[in-house]
C-alpha cells in the first residue's frame, strides 16, 4: 500500500509468562499434531514475582536465519512445536487426504496449523490501516530464560511457550484469543496465557478450535491461597512428558477410565471447591488427582517413575501433618517430575516451612533453602515434632 510508512528495519519486544500448576491433570493426547487432550484439566497460575519465563523476540532485515537461545545456550530453532507457533503454515493441513499438494500458499486459513505469523498476515489483510508495518518475512531471533529448573516437572514448557506466543503476538501486532496458538507449542501452555484458576477445555471438534483455555476464577478470588515449591531435583527428567503420555495412551487402561469417567466428575467438584474457597475439599481432591496421575504412569507399560524416594517422603510428611491437625492444612501435587508443589493457606505457611526445615536440614540441602515471599518464624509444639517430623 502506497500510504504505508517505511518498513521498520528492527523490532524487539520482551514478555514474561507465569508457571501454572495443574490440580486436575492433563495426561494424554487424542491428536498429537494439534495437541488435543483426552480430558479437560484445571490449573492454578502462580505469581510471576517468584516463578516466570522471560522471552525476548527480535526480527530484523539483517538477520539471515531464525535462531533460538534457551537459558543462554543456543537451541534448535527447527523444533516442530516451536515452528507450529512461528510458521505461517502450509496447505494442506496434516489431516488432508493423500495426494494433496504440500507447500502451496494457504487458501484455507481456518484449516492450517495455527501460527502467529499467519494470524498477523490475516490481521493485516482484514485491516484498512497498519501504522506499524513489520515485514513478516524477516528472520527472527528468540532468547528465553527460566528462573527455575527446566524440564524437571515444574511446567517450564507451559510458561515457555505461553511467553513465546505472547512475545510474538506483541511483535507482530496480533490481538485476541491466543491460547489455541500456545497449545500448539505445549498443551498446558494455553493455561499460562491466563491468571487465576484456569480450565483447559478438552473440546469436541476435530480441528481443535474449541480446545481453549478459560478463566474459572480471577487471581483475586482466593487471596489467602499460598504455594510452596519443594525442589527435590533440578535435573532433566528421564522420560519426557510427550513420550511418556503417548506410551500411557497406548498401554494404560487406567488412563482411559480416568479420562472418560473420573476427570469429568472431579472437574465439576474442583470448580465448586474453588468457587466456595473450600480448602479441605480443594486440598484433598488435588492430592487424589496427583496420586491417580502417577498411578496411570505406573499402569503404563513399561512403567514410568517420576517420583523418587524424596518425593514419597514429602507425601508421607504432608499426610502426617494433616493427621496431626485433624484436617487438610496442606496439599501436595506432583507433575511429571519429582518436585512437590504444596498448596496451603497463609496462616499455615510458617509452621509448615519450619516442619520442612526440620525434616530436610538446610545445611545439607543447599544455601538458598527458602526463596520467594518472606516467611515468618514459627515454634513447633513438641507433640507436633514427635508426630510429624
Amino acid at each position: 500500500r502506497g500510504a504505508m510508512a517505511e518498513e521498520r528495519a528492527l523490532a524487539m519486544v520482551t514478555c514474561t509468562a507465569p508457571v501454572n500448576i495443574a490440580v486436575i491433570k492433563y495426561w494424554g493426547k487424542r491428536d498429537n499434531d494439534l495437541i488435543l487432550p483426552i480430558n479437560s484439566s484445571l490449573s492454578v497460575t502462580l505469581h510471576q514475582d517468584q516463578l516466570k519465563t522471560t522471552t525476548t523476540a527480535a526480527t530484523s532485515r539483517d538477520f539471515t536465519e531464525d535462531r533460538l537461545w534457551l537459558n543462554g545456550e543456543e537451541a534448535d530453532v527447527g523444533h516442530p512445536r516451536l515452528q507450529a507457533c512461528l510458521r505461517e503454515g502450509e496447505c494442506p493441513p496434516p489431516w488432508a487426504p493423500p495426494g494433496a499438494e504440500r507447500g502451496v500458499p494457504c487458501t484455507s486459513p481456518s484449516l492450517c496449523p495455527l501460527a502467529v505469523r499467519r494470524l498477523a498476515r490475516k490481521r493485516r489483510g482484514d485491516s484498512a490501516e497498519d501504522g506499524t508495518p513489520l515485514n513478516l518475512s524477516y528472520k527472527i531471533h528468540i532468547a528465553t530464560e527460566n528462573n527455575f529448573p527446566t524440564a524437571a516437572g515444574l511446567a517450564s514448557s507451559a510458561a515457555g511457550y505461553a511467553c513465546l506466543v505472547s512475545a510474538l503476538a506483541r511483535l507482530y501486532g496480533v490481538e485476541g484469543e491466543l491460547s489455541e496458538v500456545a497449545r500448539r507449542g505445549s498443551g498446558s501452555a494455553c493455561r499460562s496465557m491466563l491468571g487465576g484458576f484456569v480450565q483447559w477445555q478438552r473440546g469436541e471438534r476435530v480441528d481443535g478450535r474449541d480446545s481453549l483455555a478459560l478463566q474459572v476464577a480471577p487471581e483475586t478470588h482466593w487471596p489467602e491461597l499460598r504455594v510452596l515449591v519443594l525442589v527435590v531435583s533440578g535435573e532433566k527428567k528421564q522420560v519426557g512428558s510427550t513420550a511418556g503420555m503417548q506410551t500411557s495412551v497406548d498401554t494404560s487402561p487406567l488412563l482411559k477410565h480416568r479420562a472418560e469417567v473420573v476427570v469429568p466428575e472431579r472437574l465439576a467438584l474442583m470448580m465448586r471447591h474453588i468457587r466456595e474457597r473450600d480448602f479441605e475439599g480443594f486440598g484433598q481432591l488435588t492430592m487424589k488427582d496427583s496420586n491417580q496421575f502417577h498411578a496411570t504412569c505406573l499402569d503404563t507399560f513399561p512403567p514410568i517413575f517420576y517420583l523418587n524416594d524424596l518425593s514419597r517422603h514429602i507425601i508421607a510428611l504432608v499426610h502426617r501433618f494433616n493427621a496431626h491437625h485433624g484436617c487438610t492444612k496442606v496439599a501436595y501435587t506432583f507433575d511429571a517430575g519429582p518436585n512437590a508443589v504444596i498448596f496451603t493457606l497463609a496462616d499455615t505457611v510458617a509452621e509448615f516451612v519450619e516442619v520442612v526445615r526440620r525434616s530436610f536440614p538446610p545445611a545439607t540441602n543447599g544455601d538458598q533453602f527458602v526463596r520467594g515471599l518472606p516467611v515468618g518464624s514459627a515454634s513447633l509444639p513438641e507433640e507436633l515434632v514427635t508426630a510429624v517430623v
